[in-house]
C-alpha cells in the first residue's frame, strides 16, 4: 500500500476523486464506519451542483435515498401497510412514465420472493407474498427485503442512465453509490457485488463510478471483479483533523484487518496513540482468533510461564474497547495504556508470520535473542 495523500476535509478528497475520474472509470473506496463516507458522497454531489440544481451532474445511493423511502404501518386498521414514496424529492420525477414496476421486478428476482406494485397515485409500495399457494397482501417485509427493494428500485434508475434513449437521465455523468448492503447477509453481499460489478461493466455504460463501503466482503468482491478499478482506503487523520487517502496497489485485495494492523503499528512507533485504537485491535486479534479455530481473542495474546500479562491484557482489551470514546472525538491514551498497548501490539506481531516489509522493526526485534 502506497504511502497516504493528505486532505484537509471532504470536499477537497471529493473534488480529487473527480480529478482521478477524469483518466479512470471506477474507483472503489473502504472506509470504517464513522469515517465520513456518506458526507463524501454528499459532497461529491455538491460539487456539481455548484451552477445550480439544474447543473447536477451525480446520480447517487446513500443513507439519504434509502429515507426517500418510509413505511405507513396502518396502526388503526393494521391490514393496508405500505411503503411511501416521498414524491417531493427529484429522484422520483419522471420515473412513473417509465414503467418502473417492469424494469424493477427482474432485478428483485435475483434476491427474493415477494411481490410488489407501485400506486402512482397514492405514491405507495405495497408488498405481498405467496404462502402455501395463498397470495398475503400488504405485508411488512423484513428491514432486508425492504433494503434489497430500495437497491433495486435504484439499479433499475441506473438503467435508465445508461440508456442513451432516455431523455430524462443524459444529465447523470457520475453515479457514487456508498453502502448499499448494510443489512445484507453474506450470500446477498456476494450476489449485489457480483451483480453491480457486471452492470457497470456493460460497453455501453459511460458512466463514471465511486464505490465506497465499510463492508469487507462486498468490497473485496468488488475487486476481484472490476480489476482495472482504483482502489482507496480512507482514514481520518490521527489528530482528528483531515482526511487520508492511501492507494492499494497490489493484484489482490488488501484484507482491511491486515491495512488496520500496519496503521496501528504505525501508529504505535510514532507515539500517537488513541483511545479507540484499542477498539481497532480487539477487532484483529478476535478476526485471528476466530480464522485458528477459537472462541475468544485472548488465545491471541502471549503468556510467558506463571506470567498473569495474558489475563490481565486480555481484562484491559476487554475494558478499554468498551469505553465511550469513538473515531469522533480521538482521545490520545494515557500513557500506562500506551506502554500496555505496545507490549499486546509487538508480542502479536512476533507470534504471528505477517509480511516483515510491513512491520520491520517488530519482526527484527522478535529475530533477536
Amino acid at each position: 500500500m502506497k504511502p497516504g495523500q493528505p486532505f484537509a476535509d471532504l470536499p477537497a478528497l471529493a473534488a480529487h476523486l473527480r480529478q482521478e475520474l477524469e483518466n479512470k472509470k471506477t474507483i472503489l473506496l473502504y472506509a470504517y464506519n464513522g469515517t465520513g463516507k456518506t458526507r463524501l458522497s454528499m459532497a461529491f454531489k455538491d460539487i456539481g451542483k455548484q451552477g445550480g440544481d439544474e447543473q447536477r451532474d451525480t446520480l447517487y445511493f446513500n443513507a439519504f435515498t434509502e429515507d426517500l423511502f418510509y413505511w405507513n404501518n396502518d396502526l388503526e386498521g393494521d391490514a393496508d401497510r405500505r411503503l411511501l414514496l416521498n414524491k417531493d424529492s427529484r429522484f422520483f420525477q419522471g420515473l412513473f412514465e417509465l414503467e418502473m414496476d417492469n424494469r424493477i421486478r427482474p432485478l428483485l428476482q435475483r434476491y427474493a420472493d415477494f411481490e410488489f406494485r407501485i400506486d402512482t397515485q397514492e405514491w405507495a409500495v405495497r408488498f405481498s407474498r405467496t404462502v402455501n399457494g395463498q397470495i398475503i397482501d400488504n405485508i411488512k417485509v423484513s428491514r432486508g427485503e425492504e433494503n434489497i427493494f430500495v437497491w433495486c428500485f435504484f439499479l433499475a434508475v441506473v438503467e435508465l442512465a445508461m440508456d442513451p434513449e432516455i431523455e430524462a437521465y443524459r444529465w447523470v455523468k457520475y453515479l457514487y453509490i456508498d453502502d448499499p448492503i448494510s443489512s445484507l447477509d453474506e450470500h446477498n453481499a456476494i450476489a449485489v457485488g457480483n451483480h453491480l460489478a457486471q452492470l457497470l461493466k456493460r460497453p455501453e455504460s459511460k458512466l463514471k463510478t465511486v464505490l465506497s463501503t465499510h463492508h469487507t466482503l462486498f468490497f473485496n468482491v468488488l475487486c476481484n471483479e472490476m480489476k482495472n478499478a482504483k482502489r482507496y482506503f480512507i482514514n481520518k487523520n490521527s489528530t482528528g483533523n483531515g482526511y487520508v487517502l492511501r492507494e492499494e496497489t497490489g493484484d489482490t485485495p488488501f484484507f482491511h484487518h491486515v491495512a488496520a494492523l500496519a496503521e496501528l503499528y504505525q501508529a504505535a512507533q510514532e507515539d500517537r496513540l488513541f483511545t479507540h485504537h484499542f477498539n481497532m485491535l480487539r477487532t484483529i486479534l478476535e478476526k485471528t482468533a476466530s480464522f485458528h479455530g477459537h472462541k475468544n481473542f485472548s488465545v491471541c495474546i502471549k503468556r510467558q510461564d506463571d506470567d498473569p500479562d495474558g489475563i490481565l491484557h486480555a481484562r484491559l482489551i476487554n475494558i478499554l474497547s468498551h469505553g465511550n470514546y469513538s473515531l469522533f472525538e480521538p482521545q490520545e491514551m494515557l500513557d500506562e495504556n500506551k506502554a500496555y498497548f505496545k507490549k499486546i501490539l509487538h508480542d502479536f506481531l512476533s507470534r504471528y508470520p505477517f509480511n516483515p516489509e510491513l512491520f520491520p522493526q517488530a519482526i527484527e526485534e522478535a529475530r533477536t535473542p
